[in-house]
């Protein structure tokens, strides 16, 4: 069950407005359901700022700056001075969430190429790990990454190949799971969780995305974590609170909180 979890929710958007009605209220009451950790990604300039404001309100809740490569096109410039400014703040812990999209191309695909890069060279000068989002551009991305070699980053919500995961894992790199991990059509990604190393494995909600399974379809929130712990403890034949127990301190090493 939950309360017998403490699990870390790498990856979830509270400053989403799906939450604008009961924002506090969910908030508020995580810690006491077993989320001891929770981090929000921006994913324009607005929602940085909101994000690294909600960190500095909820004492578990940390934060991510960046531009998603759906809204890289709506980069401005000194845009990038703004996220630097930002990661002053002690709650902001990585770059993120920045990369590539190809399947809703919301900005055209150079466009979102010269951002991602921007970005990744504002995370290396910072010394700061990144959240990349890679969906359908698999190839680009990984040659984008492999120009910028000795930067920590994690593949949030993976969706790419065994192979190319264990690519990532000798590059040193890490990937994140989500309630997908419970769909009956994710037979690639249990694929990668069977063989993926678990020292380089978190676990997320995406929210208020990607509920798992029984949830599917809702609005998701962190309390729905330990279903993805327990998928992936079911496929790697492991118990649940070892899941939430191992990614819970690699999240806190990835992140660099005490």
């Amino acid at each position: 069950m939950l309360s017998a979890m403490d699990v870390f929710d790498t990856h979830a958007h509270y400053d989403d407005e799906q939450f604008d009605p009961d924002r506090d209220e969910i908030l508020s009451g995580l810690p006491q359901k077993g989320v001891k950790l929770a981090l929000d990604p921006g994913g324009d300039i607005g929602s940085s700022k909101l994000a690294v404001s909600l960190a500095e309100r909820y004492p578990f809740l940390y934060a991510a700056v960046g531009i998603h490569p759906g809204r890289a096109e709506s980069m401005a410039d000194g845009d990038i001075d703004l996220l630097a400014g930002m990661t002053g703040n002690p709650k902001v812990r990585a770059i993120g969430e920045i990369g590539l999209d190809y399947h809703y191309e919301g900005s055209p695909r150079d466009v979102q190429k010269r951002v991602f890069r921007a970005q990744l060279a504002l995370a290396r000068d910072l010394g700061l790990p990144v959240i990349v989002h890679d969906r359908e551009a698999h190839g680009d991305c990984m040659e984008i990454i492999r120009s910028f070699p000795g930067l920590r980053g994690v593949l949030h919500c993976y969706s790419g190949s065994a192979e190319d995961a264990m690519t990532y894992a000798r590059m040193g790199w890490y990937l994140s799971f989500t309630g997908v991990v419970t769909y009956k059509n994710a037979r690639k990604v249990i694929e990668v969780i069977k063989q993926f190393p678990l020292d380089r494995m978190m676990i997320e909600t995406d929210a208020p995305y990607l509920a798992p399974v029984p949830h599917r379809g809702r609005r998701c929130d962190s309390t729905y974590l330990h279903l993805v712990a327990e998928k992936i403890a079911e496929v790697r034949g492991l118990d649940p609170e070892e899941i939430a127990a191992r990614t819970l301190v690699t999240g806190k090493e990835f992140f660099s909180i005490s």
